[in-house]
C-alpha cells in the first residue's frame, strides 16, 4: 500500500494518520500457516521540525501451537514498529531511515516485513507449560504421568550401591 505524504513532507506540525488490513496468509513458519486473519495495521506519520517520523502497529490473532504439548491456541500478536522517513540519505546507510519514493512510501511493505521478523521462534502456551511425558507422551500440564522415573546413567553406579544394601 503506497501512503502519499507529500501533504505533509515540507509542513512541520502536521500529521497523517493511516489505517488498513494486510492479508498475510500464505506465510509459512515451520510448516504451519498461523496468521489466518487479517493483520490489522494503524498508525501516523508526523512532521516535527521537516523530519518525517512514522510510527505503526500491526495487530493480528495466531492460530498457535505451543512447542512443548502441542496444544493448540489462539494467541494475540501486536508488533510495533517506528522509522524516519528521507527524500535522500545524506550519510551512507541507515537501517532507521527508509526512503521516500516521489513523495511516497509503501507501508504494506513494512508492516508485512516487521510482523514476519517480529514473530516469535518459540511458541508456548503458556509460561510454566509443562510439555509431555518424553516417555508415553502423557501431557504434564494436566498431572503427573504413570512413567517410573529413570535415574540418571551418570549416577548409574551409585544407584547399583544403594540396591545392594
Amino acid at each position: 500500500m503506497l501512503f502519499d505524504v507529500k501533504p505533509i513532507l515540507h509542513t512541520p506540525g502536521k500529521q497523517l494518520d493511516f489505517q488498513f488490513a494486510l492479508d498475510l496468509s500464505d506465510m509459512e513458519f515451520a510448516g504451519r500457516y498461523p496468521i489466518s486473519r487479517p493483520v490489522c495495521v494503524s498508525g501516523r506519520v508526523r512532521n516535527s521540525a521537516d523530519v518525517l517520523d512514522l510510527e505503526l502497529t500491526a495487530r493480528s490473532t495466531l492460530d498457535a501451537v505451543c512447542d512443548r504439548c502441542g496444544k493448540a491456541f489462539l494467541q494475540d500478536k501486536e508488533i510495533p514498529f517506528a522509522c524516519l522517513l528521507a527524500e535522500q540519505l545524506e550519510n551512507g546507510e541507515n537501517d532507521e531511515i527508509v526512503l521516500l519514493e516521489d513523495g511516497k512510501v509503501d507501508l504494506g511493505d513494512l508492516a508485512r516485513t516487521a510482523f514476519i521478523l517480529g514473530m516469535d521462534t518459540k511458541t508456548l502456551c503458556s509460561e510454566d507449560c509443562k510439555g509431555l511425558c518424553p516417555r508415553c507422551g502423557a501431557d504434564l500440564n494436566l498431572g503427573p504421568c504413570s512413567c517410573k522415573k529413570e535415574a540418571d546413567p551418570r549416577l548409574a553406579v551409585l544407584a547399583k550401591l544403594l540396591e545392594n544394601k
